[in-house]
């Protein structure tokens, strides 16, 4: 019987890897904006945009927004409670669960590196002309939706409407 060979993935052309490290190159070159300036990580800053843009919402909601660990989101947001830059209250409607907003520090934050954060966007972006950004546009929400339906036992996170690449900046 003929000894089968393993299947061998190229990472140079296996899209999962070449994502992975597109998502490291941009979120690496963001971080290091904020992170010498205000001392922040990539998830407390992916915590901080979310929360300026969704005032309220549960760390559990946060993870499912932002893809990431529920993990990661506790250890964020027990730092951004440390640093004064996050509060924690009880839900009006439901005392069981507690939500999460932007102190005036921490919003002060999201204005400083939102623009700094929306200009590196565009920078990336100036290589694309406006075509080929909608492409890009819409084959991430194509492809974003499509490996939510792969990966049923994943966080789903409440549907974002299809904006244009220039204002996802604040979820990097």
């Amino acid at each position: 019987m003929p000894r089968r060979t393993p299947a061998r993935i190229e990472l140079e052309r296996f899209l999962p890897y070449r994502l992975s490290v597109l998502t490291n190159v941009v979120s690496g070159s963001i971080a290091a904006m904020y992170q010498q300036r205000f001392g922040l990580g990539i998830p407390e800053w992916r915590v901080i945009a979310v929360l300026a843009m969704r005032p309220g919402l549960s760390a559990a909601e946060v993870a499912a927004c932002t893809g990431m660990d529920a993990v990661a989101v506790s250890r964020a947001v027990s730092r951004l409670l440390r640093s004064g830059r996050l509060r924690r209250a009880t839900a009006t409607d439901d005392r069981r669960r507690s939500v999460l907003r932007l102190t005036p520090a921490g919003l002060a934050v999201y204005r400083q590196v939102a623009p700094l954060a929306l200009g590196y966007e565009r920078e990336l972006l100036d290589g694309l002309d406006a075509r080929e950004a909608a492409a890009l546009d819409s084959i991430v929400h194509k492809l974003t939706a499509r490996a939510r339906e792969l990966a049923p036992e994943a966080p789903r996170s409440p549907p974002v409407a299809a904006r244009s690449p220039a204002r996802r900046a604040g979820d990097l």
